[in-house]
């Protein structure tokens, strides 16, 4: 378990904080743990550990296996009340504004349950990296997982009011091209944005677009557009408060971004936990409700 907490912290202060135990305690432990194996877990420095390939992969099969645990403890309690660990990975932005306020106030309920919640913007392997849950906002392409929606994510093509009165704004999808754009590193393809028909029954417009800027993080995204830096397309949960405020404003009124979709996704397995099916009954509640980041922009 030290060398578990230490690979989900990344530090082996922060995992001894959590379990309780000296540092020098926990760091026998992985210690020991390496003379057993005959191999070396992590490479230790002056600035932290990083797991040794070998490492992550023990990491990735001993969660496989405490997940299984927890799963055989689940089955064969007769309690109503939901304990183990989830395990959960979501995208940066929405999981820190409106997934986190979600999922805790679920927590608050099941004082036995813990939860490790993982941000980042990239593809997480779900199985591979041992997770429950994990929260995928637009396509789906991955056919090992299942499915349940939770929600529309509509998008806008946002820029600053400098950035208009500096170069003008586009009066059709087509002159997007000629204009500085700000690009998502994570999207694939990166540099290709599509709109919805204005027929009923035809197919999407897809633009190739410049991008001056490029950046992984949809936050970061914003930011450069309030800056003035260019024309971006971003979920209205991003930058409904920015164009509440006045910092961003609708750059192409007449043209609609093609919606992605949030969803909760999990691996394919033959028993579904209750804990996972629990918590993702709960988002599908929360969400189902008018969205917060809609009901920001039409109170304006």
């Amino acid at each position: 378990m030290a060398f578990l907490q230490v690979m989900e912290t990344g530090s082996i202060s922060t995992a001894a904080q959590r379990m309780g135990l000296s540092k020098s305690v926990v760091s026998k432990r992985i210690s020991d743990l390496e003379a057993v194996l005959k191999v070396e877990l992590l490479h230790r420095s002056t600035r932290g550990v990083v797991p040794t390939d070998k490492g992550v992969a023990f990491y990735q099969r001993a969660c496989s296996i405490v997940r299984q645990l927890d799963q055989a403890a689940e089955e064969l309690m007769e309690q109503d009340e939901l304990c183990g660990s989830l395990r959960i990975a979501a995208p940066m932005t929405f999981g820190t504004t409106y997934l986190g306020p979600v999922l805790f106030s679920f927590m608050s309920d099941y004082p036995r349950l813990g939860l490790v919640l993982n941000l980042d913007d990239r593809m997480t392997d779900l199985p591979g990296e041992g997770y429950d849950l994990g929260i995928r906002i637009g396509q789906l392409h991955d056919s090992s997982l299942v499915a349940r929606k939770l929600a529309v994510s509509r998008r806008v093509v946002c820029c600053s009011p400098a950035y208009a009165q500096r170069v003008g704004l586009p009066a059709t999808i087509e002159a997007l091209a000629s204009h500085e754009c700000i690009g998502y590193a994570n999207a694939s393809p990166g540099q290709i944005w599509q709109f919805e028909s204005q027929e009923s029954g035809n197919m999407s417009h897809s633009l190739v677009v410049r991008s001056r800027i490029v950046t992984n993080n949809g936050e970061s995204m914003r930011d450069a557009a309030i800056a003035g830096l260019g024309i971006c397309v971003l979920p209205v949960f991003i930058a409904a408060k920015a164009l509440v405020s006045g910092q961003l404003i609708n750059a192409l009124p007449t043209a609609f971004p093609v919606a992605d979709t949030i969803y909760a996704v999990y691996p394919r397995n033959r028993h579904l936990p209750k804990k996972v099916r629990a918590v993702i009954d709960h988002l599908v509640v929360a969400f189902e409700r008018e969205l917060p980041w809609e009901q920001e922009l039409s109170a304006t």
